[in-house]
């Protein structure tokens, strides 16, 4: 069964917040961190992931993200600071918890799915 993720990204300033969709979340991580400029202007750096949540359903994840990418930049700010108080980079985890489980493999960059 597919997983599907919804997440936040944001620069190392935290004054960009975007929020995406895909399917492989590392992958997608690995990309914008690889071509942190390709969407963005070159003040706005999106690489840090400081936000996810993880579906079983594509259409679970689609409607989440529809709410998500409407909300409001302190309504995003809200959500964030609920489960990363933070602000840490929470790739950095999720590729460690892939090493210790066995489960490393190299990253291919994707392009993520949606955009907002």
């Amino acid at each position: 069964m597919m997983k599907h993720f919804v997440y936040i990204l944001t620069d190392c300033n935290r004054k960009c917040l975007h929020v995406g969709l895909t399917d492989d979340l590392l992958a997608t991580i690995a990309f914008y961190k690889e071509h942190s400029r390709l969407f963005f202007d070159t003040a706005s750096q999106i690489s840090r992931l400081v936000y996810f949540e993880e579906f079983k359903s594509e259409e679970m994840s689609m409607k989440r993200f529809n709410i998500l990418r409407l909300f409001t930049r302190s309504q995003k700010e809200r959500l964030i600071r609920s489960v990363n108080k933070d602000w840490i980079d929470l790739s950095l985890g999720l590729d460690l918890e892939n090493v210790l489980l066995g489960h490393a493999a190299p990253l291919k960059p994707t392009r993520p799915i949606y955009l907002s």
